[in-house]
Order: structure tokens, then sequence, then C-alpha cells
């Protein structure tokens, strides 16, 4: 691919992730409710079980990750939804970029607006349920590199689902069984850290699922959806 070639298609990628953006920013209701939701999980767990430090400090991690991930499942019935209802996506199905690398895009978009938020709060939450600060480092890489492989995945449910009006559910129920694994290992390498034990390996399973899914995910969600607009 040539220099112009290479400019043209990342130029044409950043549209659509401002496009997205733009149009998340106009519905703020549907913006405001995964980060709701994980702020109300939080506060509301000490109240409903205990609120000793005890309990909470090795429980934190696992909170934080379940909290995020159910967060993460409110917004995917939207990501390709209103672009396959008014026909955009279609269009740009056909166009001169690889389908693959715009739901790339479109799935950066998702991740920038969904899960990247409630990374930013999570440092003031997790204080809140008494994880030291030494370990936080921990919890924030295992979610940077954990949210988009969730998000990815997710992608793949959203696509099998488009031409469905409520699809929320089923994504739900598709995605979920799928994510076990990095919440496992994302939550498990805070528990390790805990424990004095290494971190890398939790880590570096993370890392590689991230690589797989990049790979993967979008050339799956591609073909989801090709197929969803056939039928």
């Amino acid at each position: 691919m040539s220099q112009r070639g290479a400019r043209t298609m990342f130029g044409a990628l950043w549209c659509i992730i401002r496009h997205d953006m733009r149009l998340a920013f106009r519905h703020r209701q549907s913006l405001f409710n995964p980060l709701t939701f994980f702020v109300m999980v939080i506060v509301l767990f000490p109240l409903g079980v205990s609120p000793d430090k005890a309990f909470l400090a090795p429980a934190a991690a696992g909170l934080v990750w379940v909290a995020v991930l159910l967060s993460m499942m409110l917004s995917l019935d939207r990501l390709f939804q209103v672009d396959y209802e008014d026909g955009t996506l279609e269009q740009l199905s056909v166009c001169a970029q690889p389908f693959y690398l715009i739901v790339l895009a479109k799935q950066l978009a998702h991740w920038l607006l969904s899960a990247l938020p409630l990374i930013l709060l999570t440092p003031l939450l997790a204080t809140m349920l008494h994880l030291d600060a030494a370990h936080l480092g921990v919890l924030m890489v295992s979610l940077l590199l954990g949210t988009p492989i969730i998000g990815l995945i997710g992608g793949i449910g959203a696509a099998l689902t488009v031409s469905l009006r409520s699809g929320g559910l089923l994504i739900s129920l598709l995605v979920l069984p799928l994510t076990i694994p990095v919440l496992i290992f994302g939550a498990g390498s805070v528990l390790a850290s805990l424990d004095g034990l290494p971190v890398q390996g939790h880590l570096a399973f993370l890392g590689a699922m991230l690589a797989l899914s990049i790979t993967l995910a979008p050339l799956a969600t591609a073909a989801a959806l090709r197929a969803g607009m056939s039928g």
C-alpha cells in the first residue's frame, strides 16, 4: 500500500470513529447508563454486604471486574444497530476500505466511549473499596488489556443480533460465557499481587488474548454483519 493510500485509509477510519463519538454524544442517556450502573454497583456493594476493610480489599478486584463487564454489556446492543437501521452499515460494507477495518474502527470508538470512562473512574472507586495503592496499577493494566477483548468479543454478539430489534439480552447470553477467561485472568492478576505472587503470567495471557482478538474478532464481526444484512 502506498503512503497516500495509507493516509486515505486512516483518514476514513478516523472519520468513522469521530462520527460514532458524535452520534453517542447526541444520545447522552445511552452514554451515561453504563457509567451510572458501574458507580452504583461499586457504591452499593459495601452497603449491602459488609463495609469491613478485611472483606472488601480482597474482593475489590473481582467486584470491579464484574461491574466493568456488566456495564459494557449495557451498550453493546447499540454498537451497530443505529447504522443498520438507517442503511449506513450497508453503505460502509461496499466502500473502498476493507470492511473489517471499518468494524475495528467502530469497536475502537465503542471502547473509548464505554470502557475508558470506567477505567478512569476505577482508581477512585477501588480506593473506596480499600484496595491498596500498591496493587492499583496491576488492576489498571489488567483493565486496559482486558476491556478491549470484551468489546471485540461483544462486537461479534452485536453483529449476530443486529437484525433483531431487542437483542440486548441475547447479546449478553452469547458474550458473557466467552468473556469468563478475561474475568478470571483480570481479577486473578490483582489477587496474585495481593498474595505477593508474580502477576506477569496473568497479564501475558490477557495480552495474548488481546492480540488474538484484534486479529480475528473484526473478521468474524464483519462476516456476521454481512450475513445479517443479506438475510
